[in-house]
């Protein structure tokens, strides 16, 4: 690794702009973005990909190898990705800072407590998790409804024994009421200090986030609790994005984490427009597939943030095309050109979708050592047929000489300046309309069935005057539907909400879908069964 000093000044960064975290990590100055503001923005490119296979498709390795290889062919460019959460690292996937010849480092510190940015997420919502239950405990003056506590608590870590309790049993431990716990990826807190556009908007948008109703119906928000200025103070440090490097010394800014099935999913807003400012392309991700995380790039962190994305690559495996052309889990490292076409028809819908928001797209084709030939040539030929470019992307065994081929195609698509952005629905849609218009274009299916409770919710909402805001779909991210086995393209299905809950402070409405949880469980035999120290002292078995 060389000194983030070393890293930063690479790009024109001064020494008095980056705070250092040891030698290889570090943030940066907040006042940095003021001091580049009449510089021109580079161009923006969004990473995303089909639905994955459980062990994912490589989106966030082929974000870190592509911006190597586009500095290899002499095009200044900067990652900007999202933080890990110690719940899937100690979970399913493990660590999420890419791996081998194209990923983040130092990796272990960033999986880990990296700049200590989650753990302040996580303290600043359970105080005022705390200071809500205090306030009712000490009069509740705002007449606060405990069958209406909205704000539960939150742990970055998969905990499914916490999703429903009870507290204040025993007695003088105040209100005995139902809460329960999220994985801080999923707070609303993440939500708004990666919306966030600096330290001011933050402060105003924690104030805005609504926390219970009182015996009126009245909503009561985090700034009638008292809570704002003690929460932005434990934020103080964590608005400040990070800067890291790649495995070649690209930078890369990591900054916040929310998960795209069950929240945006997108890095800051902060992180970007500063590298933006400082590099001529911005290679950004969005969580799982295009469905969930560049639906929500695009419908809310773009329109709220007034950027312009200038294209988008889609990633595409073979084992992840065979896994939705109903492979099993279990024979994808085997050929299978029969499971493989039945699967093409998940690439192609996740084209079309992405084509409907303005921006040019690419494929790129994340190599494995077990596709063959003729799985790759099927491949080819599908993209030709669709009129898309596509590449084949090494970048896990060869860096950026693994890579080039995919960076020069992509510079040559933003030099032809084509890229036209527009969200998929207007603001003035209402609610309903905004989540059909999603189901139906996005998804393909034929429409929503609301539970009386999300019903309810949504009347309520739209009467209180929320009705402008944008939906952040919560769901399965295995399928175009709601429901986790129905893989490929399918359509014609209809799509179960169970529940509606306002985020005034991020600025969405969370439409949540089928069996979704916002608090997952670690499975049968979790990644922390093999994560050790080795005799060495070094972590292993994160990556």
């Amino acid at each position: 690794m060389k000194p983030i000093l070393e890293v930063a000044a690479s790009f024109g960064i001064a020494e008095e702009d980056v705070e250092l975290y040891g030698r290889y990590k570090s943030k940066l100055d907040p006042g940095l973005r003021e001091k580049l503001r009449d510089r021109p923005d580079g161009k923006l490119v969004l990473v995303t990909a089909m639905n994955p296979t459980p062990a994912g498709e490589g989106k966030t390795l082929t974000t870190i190898g592509l911006a190597q290889s586009l500095n290899a062919i002499g095009a200044p460019t900067i990652a900007a990705l999202r933080e890990p959460s110690l719940g899937p690292c100690f979970g399913m996937k493990g660590g999420a800072t890419g791996s081998n010849k194209a990923q983040l480092l130092p990796s272990e510190d960033i999986n880990l407590h990296f700049t200590g940015d989650l753990h302040a997420i996580t303290s600043a919502h359970n105080l005022l998790a705390a200071m809500l239950d205090n306030h009712i405990f000490h009069g509740n003056a705002l007449q606060i409804d405990t069958n209406r506590i909205l704000w539960k608590r939150a742990l970055d870590m998969n905990d499914r024994s916490l999703r429903q309790i009870v507290v204040g049993l025993g007695e003088g431990n105040g209100s005995v009421h139902e809460s329960g716990f999220m994985i801080t990826t999923a707070s609303e807190v993440m939500a708004v200090l990666c919306l966030s556009e600096d330290a001011s908007d933050l402060k105003q948008r924690l104030g805005r986030m609504v926390v219970a109703y009182n015996m009126t119906g009245e909503a009561i928000t985090a700034a009638q609790i008292g809570a704002v200025d003690a929460m932005t103070v434990l934020l103080k440090e964590a608005i400040k994005p990070n800067l890291v490097q790649t495995a070649e010394g690209t930078p890369a800014i990591v900054h916040g984490g929310p998960f795209a099935n069950i929240a945006h999913g997108c890095s800051s807003v902060i992180g970007t427009k500063t590298v933006l400012k400082l590099a001529k392309i911005v290679v950004t991700e969005a969580g799982f597939g295009a469905d969930l995380g560049a639906e929500k790039f695009f419908n809310i962190k773009c329109r709220q943030a007034g950027l312009k994305p200038d294209a988008a690559v889609l990633v595409v495996t073979v084992k992840a095309l065979k896994y939705n052309g109903g492979a099993p889990k279990t024979g994808l490292d085997q050929p299978n050109l029969e499971a493989l076409r039945a699967g093409l028809p998940n690439m192609k819908r996740h084209l079309e979708n992405l084509r409907k928001f303005g921006v040019p797209v690419m494929v790129a084709l994340n190599h494995f050592i077990s596709d063959t030939e003729e799985e790759i040539s099927l491949v080819k030929e599908e993209c030709a047929r669709l009129s898309v470019q596509v590449e084949l992307s090494d970048v896990w065994a060869k860096g950026s000489e693994g890579g080039k081929e995919m960076a020069t195609t992509l510079l040559g698509i933003l030099q032809q300046d084509t890229a036209r952005y527009v969200p998929l629905y207007t603001d003035d849609l209402d609610l309903k309309a905004k989540i059909e218009t999603v189901v139906k274009e996005i998804y393909r299916g034929d429409g929503i069935k609301l539970s009386a409770k999300a019903a309810a919710r949504m009347e309520e909402l739209e009467r209180q005057g929320f009705g402008r805001l944008p939906v952040c779909m919560a769901k399965t991210p295995y399928s175009f539907s709601d429901q986790v086995n129905l893989l490929g393209a399918p359509e014609g299905f209809t799509v179960q909400i169970k529940d509606v809950t306002l985020s005034a402070g991020a600025g969405f409405i969370v439409i949540h879908t089928g069996n979704i949880v916002t608090m997952p469980g670690l499975p049968k035999i979790p990644a922390a069964e093999r994560i050790h120290l080795d005799e060495h002292g070094e972590v292993a078995g994160l990556l």
